[in-house]
Order: structure tokens, then C-alpha cells, then sequence
């Protein structure tokens, strides 16, 4: 009488295997991702665990075995295993048809945190950067509604200079972070604002104050939602186009070394009541 007991396929194994069950492919491909990495501080298995974890990406999805080897890296076998583990610990779950869903223990865990990182920290070198290199004031924009709010700024150390308070309200329809903050809503259908979005920066000139000019870019997180508007405003007389090149080019590097440090961020986490439509 045949054995009805369901087993794993067996796949074909043309590379060694090491103690950990990590092929010889996967262990290049590890090493070569974080070779400035102290060995030492590391345990690739646990690493493995979490970046399995990482392939999910929206609320509710889930994910067969091949879609996790293909978007991991991982073979099928090496998936299965880790998968096991995180099962077990209420990490993963798995349904009847073999499809993978995030599990309990993540929503557990989630439940007991609030933002830990002190975003201030991370803004504040930015933003004295960006005022020492160009010499003009630098600020950082959040969407409230109809309004965008000055969460951070640093002041040009000039003594005539565009001065501007944190927590300062302001309308959305003018100036170049307010441009920002609406192209990259959902809803943004004007063609000056999707050209904004293709461009990916935006000069405003005295369209809030007649003497005032402004660069502004965007800041996102890991998954490509807007945080806010990184800008440098100065006074329009001097703001010439060199200066303004220099400008843009250090609000370039400025932003993707904060959408960096905040990838794991959302407008909720920098401003409660931020609105991105």
C-alpha cells in the first residue's frame, strides 16, 4: 500500500549547501549586500527571516511561495523553511491553499509601539545643511488640508534674509512647496502640477510674496509616499541662477538623505493631522 503522506517537492540541489541551508548563491548575494559589515554583529538566518517579512507591501496581501522566491531571492526550499519558523511564531500564517499572509504576532507588536524615532534629529543637520551651503533659509512642509504647516526650518545666517517660524500656516495654492504638496496628491490632474512630478523640483518667484523666491522637492518614504517638501526660500533680488542651481543640486542630496533616514515614516508619524489628497 503506497504512502499518502503529503511531502515538500524535493528541489534539485546543483549547489552546496551550507550549515545554515543557505545555498552558496544566496550566501554571495548576502555577503555582497552588506560587505562593510562586521560579520560578527550578524546572524544572516535572522536577516533572511526579516527580509521574507519585507515582501509584503500593502494592507491584507498575500503571497504564494513563488512570488516570495522570486521578490526574495531565496530558492523555494530555503522560503519554506524560513517560513516555517515565522509560522510558528506567529509572524507569517499560511491558509489552506498554501498562500502566505503577514500573522498576530506583527499586529501585537505594532500595537505596543509609537514612532521611537525623534524625527527633529533627523531633520535638523539637513536643514543647517542646506542653510550653510546655499546661505538662505531652509524649511521643511507638511500638508494640513488646504494648508501647508512649517514643521522645521533654519534661517539664512544673512541679516536680511527670509525669515520663517515653525508651526507657521500657510496656503497651499502658492509658492513652491505648496506646488510640491499638490502634485503629488492623488488627485492632482492640473498639467503645470504633473509636469512638476515628472520634473521632480519647482521654483516659485513672488507668487506669495513679491519679493520672495523659493526651490522646493519632494521627500518620500520607502514605499514612494510623499512625506513632505524640502525648500530653500530666498529673497528674489539675489536669488540668481546660479544660486539657484546650487540651490536645487543641495536640496537634491538633501532629500534623498532624509527620504533614507524616514523610509519607514508616514505623514501620520511627522504631523498627525497631515492630509495627502
Amino acid at each position: 500500500m503506497s504512502s499518502s503522506r503529503y511531502e515538500w517537492p524535493i528541489l534539485c540541489q546543483t549547489e552546496p549547501v551550507s550549515e545554515d541551508g543557505m545555498r552558496s548563491s544566496e550566501q554571495s548575494a548576502s555577503s555582497q549586500d552588506c560587505s562593510d559589515q562586521n560579520a560578527s554583529d550578524r546572524v544572516y538566518a535572522v536577516e533572511r527571516a526579516l527580509l521574507l517579512l519585507q515582501c509584503f507591501e500593502t494592507a491584507g496581501e498575500n503571497r504564494s511561495l513563488a512570488s516570495l522566491a522570486q521578490q526574495s531571492g531565496f530558492y523555494k526550499s530555503t522560503v519554506l523553511r524560513l517560513a516555517g519558523s515565522l509560522c510558528r511564531m506567529g509572524f507569517l500564517q499560511r491558509d489552506a491553499k498554501g498562500f502566505f499572509t503577514l500573522g498576530p504576532e506583527l499586529r501585537r507588536l505594532g500595537s505596543l509601539t509609537q514612532t521611537s524615532v525623534d524625527v527633529e534629529k533627523l531633520m535638523r543637520p539637513v536643514l543647517c545643511n542646506l542653510a550653510a551651503t546655499t546661505q538662505e533659509t531652509a524649511s521643511f512642509y507638511v500638508r494640513a488640508g488646504r494648508h501647508r504647516i512649517c514643521l522645521f526650518r533654519e534661517n539664512s545666517p544673512k541679516t536680511v534674509r527670509h525669515h520663517l517660524e515653525e508651526g507657521g500656516r500657510h496656503p497651499l495654492d502658492v509658492g513652491a512647496p505648496g506646488k510640491i504638496l499638490r502634485a503629488y496628491s492623488k488627485h492632482a490632474k492640473d498639467p503645470e502640477l504633473l509636469a512638476v512630478r515628472r520634473r521632480g523640483w519647482v521654483l516659485s518667484r513672488g507668487e506669495r510674496d513679491p519679493d520672495l523666491a523659493s526651490i522646493s522637492v519632494p521627500v518620500f518614504n520607502k514605499y514612494r509616499e510623499l512625506l513632505g517638501a524640502l525648500s530653500v526660500s530666498a529673497l528674489l533680488s539675489r536669488f540668481t541662477k546660479e544660486q539657484q542651481q546650487r540651490a536645487r543640486t543641495s536640496l537634491l542630496i538633501g532629500s534623498e538623505s532624509l527620504s533614507a533616514k524616514m523610509r519607514f515614516l508616514s505623514t501620520c508619524d511627522l504631523f498627525p493631522t497631515s492630509e495627502a489628497s
